[in-house]
Parts: structure tokens; C-alpha cells; sequence
């Protein structure tokens, strides 16, 4: 199958609608942000020189077949995934994994133009078995991280990992944290979740320092933000 590939750099794309469809039906409510960070995140994109944001959506002909979001780090010269979904009426075609390549390609252009030679690592989270409600939801959560390991990336098995509430709520989420490591890297992993909790937590879903802080500290991370 041939795909085009489009970046969606306008907050007032139609094609966010669709991707919307395809968002609220792939993930449980508990790691499902609002519409308007997607918005907010567009914007944060265009707005900073280095750090970057990425909403890449997959078609063939007019339907799309898959999309991700995901923010360049400038500080710590790693791409955060935050979302990757695939039409799921177009099975064992090979979607995700190169939905997955497409952004790796983007993250590396963000890198080069950040003065790097090429990118360090990428980053992103999935649920842990304890926050399923299903033996389905089990089942795909299995299905995604043997996935995610065919395409180079592990689980950073030493680390504690937490998401802050992301729908105004009081709940943190305990997540696994992936890693696909492309060239050696000089940064330890508390630098690299902070860089995550800044851009992404703090300055654009604009989650309370306090919280965020607090979130740090169940981590065993040491320093505020900011």
C-alpha cells in the first residue's frame, strides 16, 4: 500500500475531526486528553524554534489509515511519542510500524535542525496491566508492547514511571516507559522525564506545577521544574 503523508500544522484542519473518531474509540479515558491539547499543542509547535510538535496523518487515497503526535525535546535531543492510533479496519498491513519509522524520520529532522547530528533516543508511555479493566484490554495491551519491541523499542524496566491527571482530575497513572535508542546518549533518565513534564505536561497541557512536582518526587526525581 502506498501512503501519503501529511503534517497537520493548522489547528483549524477538518482532518483533525476525523482524527478525533479514531482518538476517543483507542484509548480509556484515563490516558485521553481533551480535544483542545491538540489544538494548544499545533500552536506550542509554531511557536518555539527547537522544541518541536509533530501530528503526522496517514492516507490512502482519502482515508486515513493511521496518525501520531509527538514532541521534539531540544534539551535532552529525544522525541516523545504521545500518540500512535491505526485505522483498525486495516489490519497486518504494516501501519504502525511505519506510522513509527515516519515519526523517527521527522524527530530526526527536528534534531539535525536543533544543531544535533541525528536524534538520540524516542520516548513514549503505555498502560501497565494494573490499570486495564478487561482480560480484552489485557490481551491488547500484550498485543501493543510485543509491538512496540519489534520495532526497537524496550521497556526502561528501572523506572518508576507516572503520568499526571490529564482531565482535571486528582489521579496520577502509574505507565511503563519505552525507549528506542538510536546514537549514544550523555543524558540520564531523570533529565529526560523532566524534559517530558516541561514541555509536554507543564507548558502545553498546562497540568499545575504543584501536581507535576509532586509527580517528580513519587519518581525519586530530585528539583522542581522550571
Amino acid at each position: 500500500m502506498t501512503i501519503i503523508w501529511k503534517e497537520i500544522k493548522d489547528e483549524n484542519s477538518l482532518v483533525l475531526e476525523e482524527i478525533f473518531k479514531f482518538y476517543d474509540n483507542a484509548f480509556p479515558i484515563e490516558v485521553r486528553e481533551p480535544h483542545d491539547i491538540f489544538y494548544k499543542s499545533i500552536q506550542y509547535g509554531r511557536q518555539n524554534n527547537l522544541n518541536n510538535f509533530r501530528c503526522l496523518v496517514g492516507f490512502e487515497g482519502k482515508t486515513i489509515v493511521s496518525f501520531a503526535t509527538g514532541h521534539y525535546l531540544a534539551n535532552v535531543n529525544a522525541g516523545f511519542i504521545v500518540y500512535i492510533v491505526t485505522n483498525p479496519h486495516l489490519k497486518s498491513r504494516g501501519l504502525g510500524s511505519k506510522t513509527l519509522k515516519k515519526m523517527e524520520e521527522l524527530f530526526i529532522e527536528d534534531a539535525k535542525l536543533a544543531g544535533n547530528t541525528t536524534l538520540s533516543e524516542i520516548y513514549l508511555e503505555t498502560e501497565k496491566e494494573e490499570m486495564l479493566h478487561t482480560e480484552q484490554e489485557k490481551a491488547d495491551s500484550l498485543r501493543r508492547n510485543a509491538f512496540f519491541n519489534r520495532n526497537g523499542y524496550l521497556l526502561c524496566e528501572d523506572v518508576t514511571y507516572y503520568q499526571p491527571p490529564l482531565n482535571g482530575e486528582d489521579q496520577i497513572i502509574p505507565l511503563n516507559l519505552f525507549v528506542r535508542n538510536i546514537s549514544p546518549s550523555e543524558q540520564g533518565m531523570d533529565s529526560v522525564i523532566k524534559a517530558i513534564y516541561q514541555e509536554k505536561y507543564l507548558s502545553v497541557n498546562q497540568i499545575d506545577e504543584r501536581l507535576l512536582n509532586k509527580c517528580l518526587v513519587m519518581m525519586g526525581i530530585a528539583g522542581d521544574l522550571r
